[in-house]
């Protein structure tokens, strides 16, 4: 559902009624302790300190990851090996302890379930070219959700154009919610794949992914969850979610850029084909035959990128120091505070329920009545404040809800209530000027 100002008036009772619970008044502190940790917030833009509201783009980086790949790249820059000279042992090393520390926090059974790939498109991409051919026949269906961002439903698309398979739909609620009973409508004894994300990148709202996974397992068919945006904000256990395949960004969560990770069940990683063929993922090789690496390591043909995952585990580090219960209640009070200050705008719009009673992210999809997205953008940089426009990489979804394109604000834990604050009065001025 889009909600207006008054459809906030509506369901915001209770949340106004937190206004000054205890834990406001708790995390503001503490995010202005996470934010001395970003260099980039140290800056002014357009004459105005730097608000970021561009995380479900991508975050910033704090220190210590920056600081990570600066040692990498200063001292043990090396194509890895574990046999060969120091630098290239240090490298070998460093890799394999990042893959160690992306199992551990992901609680995977196994480092060889790791695939490090350069992002969740990447590793969506592994699964639907080597998994999809050797396990999809004609007449085979695949089922996503109309909320999945393009890189979520492209690659089933191409797969299944290439081996004359069915793309099935599920629809939301209205509110933007996913209801697992609609999952269940529709699969059938043809669907061998559910893909779905668990926080859309416009919506914001948790959905309730163990549940989706266990609706595919009863069907007989895997699971792969599209963890972009809920890897920044949630604590994953891979083993809890009972998911197949899972996916994610490092630079949604504070790592570097063109890194990701693709986990993927042992059995099902040992059974796939690789999907590139080099140096690395095999050995014993002469012209008729190779003996090819185990698990993940099948997948990790040529050079890797070693100070991506150097950086990702850096990330990890920091995150964990916070903790992601200390994180979800600044989420909270982000969203809460943000609700309020939407419901005094004349002409705003929000895709997605804004109930005090939904699990959701600090990202909000948006229009302001008949404001040009581009205006928006502009006015918001013009005032310091970082904003993404379009049609978010989900235009299906956009559609769905009346729209083609939305200006998109987005926050993490670096945010405070005093930049949602400047947001909204950039956002009143225009709809005051347009009224």
């Amino acid at each position: 559902m889009i909600y207006d100002r008054r459809s906030f008036l509506h369901t915001l009772g209770a949340a106004a009624a937190m206004t000054h619970a205890p834990r406001h008044a708790s995390s503001q502190p503490a995010a202005d302790g996470w934010r001395a940790q970003f260099p980039a917030l140290q800056q002014s833009v357009n004459g105005h300190p730097l608000a970021y509201f561009d995380s479900a783009a991508t975050t910033l980086r704090p220190r210590r990851v920056i600081d990570a790949l600066t040692r990498f790249h200063e001292t043990d820059n090396a194509n890895p090996s574990g046999t060969l000279h120091t630098l290239a042992r240090r490298s070998a090393k460093h890799f394999g302890d990042a893959r160690q520390r992306v199992a551990t926090f992901l609680n995977a059974a196994d480092a060889s379930e790791v695939v490090f790939t350069k992002g969740t498109t990447e590793g969506i991409n592994v699964v639907a070219a080597a998994w999809g051919p050797a396990n999809l026949r004609s007449g085979d269906e695949i089922v996503l959700t109309v909320a999945e961002h393009y890189s979520n439903l492209l690659p089933w698309r191409a797969l299944a154009e290439r081996v004359g398979a069915t793309i099935r739909i599920v629809d939301l609620n209205d509110d933007g919610t996913l209801s697992p009973s609609r999952v269940a409508e529709a699969c059938t004894s043809r669907t061998r794949l559910v893909a779905f994300s668990q926080v859309s990148n416009v919506l914001g709202i948790i959905n309730p992914a163990a549940e989706i996974c266990e609706v595919a397992r009863r069907r007989g068919a895997l699971s792969l969850i599209d963890a972009a945006q809920s890897a920044p904000h949630l604590k994953l256990d891979v083993r809890a979610l009972g998911c197949d395949f899972l996916a994610c960004s490092a630079h949604k969560l504070l790592g570097p850029m063109g890194t990701g990770v693709l986990w993927g069940r042992r059995d099902l990683i040992e059974a796939m084909p690789p999907y590139q063929w080099g140096s690395n993922m095999a050995h014993d090789v002469d012209a008729t035959s190779a003996q090819l690496e185990h698990g993940a390591l099948k997948y990790q043909a040529g050079t890797p990128n070693v100070s991506g995952p150097v950086g990702l585990a850096a990330a990890i580090d920091v995150l964990e120091g916070i903790g992601f219960e200390a994180l979800a209640r600044h989420d909270r009070m982000l969203v809460e505070h943000a609700a309020r200050r939407f419901a005094e705008i004349k002409g705003l719009r929000v895709l997605g329920t804004l109930s005090p009673s939904a699990r959701r992210v600090p990202v909000f999809a948006f229009t302001l009545g008949a404001i040009p997205i581009p205006r928006i953008v502009e006015a918001m940089d013009a005032k310091g404040i970082a904003i993404r426009g379009g049609d978010m990489a989900a235009l299906p979804l956009l559609r769905r809800y009346g729209a083609t394109v939305v200006a998109r604000a987005s926050l993490y834990l670096y945010s405070t209530t005093g930049e949602i604050d400047r947001f909204a009065e950039v956002l009143r001025g225009l709809s005051s000027a347009n009224a």
